[in-house]
């Protein structure tokens, strides 16, 4: 599998097609970048919309991951060929992440063993040293999914913030003795985790598609969310529920929300590429 020779041959039949790269790239929901890469042989197309795109250039997976089109009789032996290809570059890509990830563990492992030293080392025991090691260890839960799986180990992660923060939080207040950052940090997290996962939500359906209008519905989104916070707060501690600079970021949202629907609405029209 050449990604050279597949990328002068997607350019070759984007051209047959009469599309540009900006076109092509609309169709697909990408930037005109990703498929400058391509055609230049310095990236591949992913499998999330391999389809699509052969669709569009009328060609076959097994034709793409060929680099040119395939006749009848050897249609089989080069679909074998590209299948042993794509495992090979995927189990490359695991290995990879793999690798990164023990590089990734083996610097925390370190930095809390320098915690633990330093700690006893100082004070003769462990005092201050189990609160950066517990932050540590919660970061490595909650990050290395994404780190060994790419894209698809975010929802994960996100699964793994949600199941944890909680103890975390209760850990931490026993640590320091400080129920307050239990009984509040709590209360905050769980707001803050359901606005993740609506966030995520609506990535999922819409970004694909339509990403400006996503990000703008997530602008429009963070300033109830940015309220009920400060809401909580007000009946928690006291604060107030608004103040000049809630005001300020209320303002910036809908900007940036209006900005996001405009450029959605440009783009589903043809007038930006």
């Amino acid at each position: 599998m050449n990604q050279t020779e597949i990328g002068k041959f997607i350019a070759r039949c984007r051209k047959e097609k009469k599309l540009t790269q900006a076109q092509l790239a609309e169709k697909l929901n990408i930037t005109d970048r990703a498929v400058s890469k391509w055609e230049t042989g310095k990236s591949m197309p992913d499998s999330s919309i391999m389809l699509e795109l052969c669709g569009i250039l009328g060609i076959t997976v097994n034709e793409l991951l060929s680099g040119e089109e395939v006749g009848m009789e050897s249609y089989e032996k080069r679909a074998d060929e590209n299948l042993v290809a794509l495992k090979r570059k995927d189990e490359n890509n695991m290995t990879k992440n793999v690798i990164i990830s023990m590089i990734y563990s083996l610097t925390l492992l370190v930095g809390i063993m320098v915690c633990l030293i330093c700690n006893l080392a100082i004070s003769k025991q462990l005092t201050w040293a189990l609160i950066p090691v517990g932050s540590i260890v919660f970061a490595w839960v909650i990050s290395i999914p994404s780190i060994i799986l790419g894209k698809r180990g975010i929802l994960v992660s996100l699964i793994s913030l949600s199941v944890f923060i909680v103890p975390y939080l209760y850990l931490l207040s026993v640590i320091i003795n400080v129920r307050a950052v239990f009984s509040i940090g709590t209360v905050m997290a769980v707001v803050s985790i359901g606005f993740l996962w609506i966030i995520t939500a609506v990535f999922c359906r819409f970004f694909k598609q339509r990403r400006f209008a996503a990000l703008g519905t997530v602008f429009l989104l963070a300033i109830p969310f940015m309220y009920i916070i400060n809401i909580i707060l007000s009946k928690l501690i006291g604060e107030p529920v608004a103040d000049v600079w809630d005001m300020l970021c209320t303002f910036v949202l809908l900007i940036s929300a209006f900005a996001s629907f405009i450029c959605d609405y440009a783009k589903r029209k043809g007038l930006m590429h």
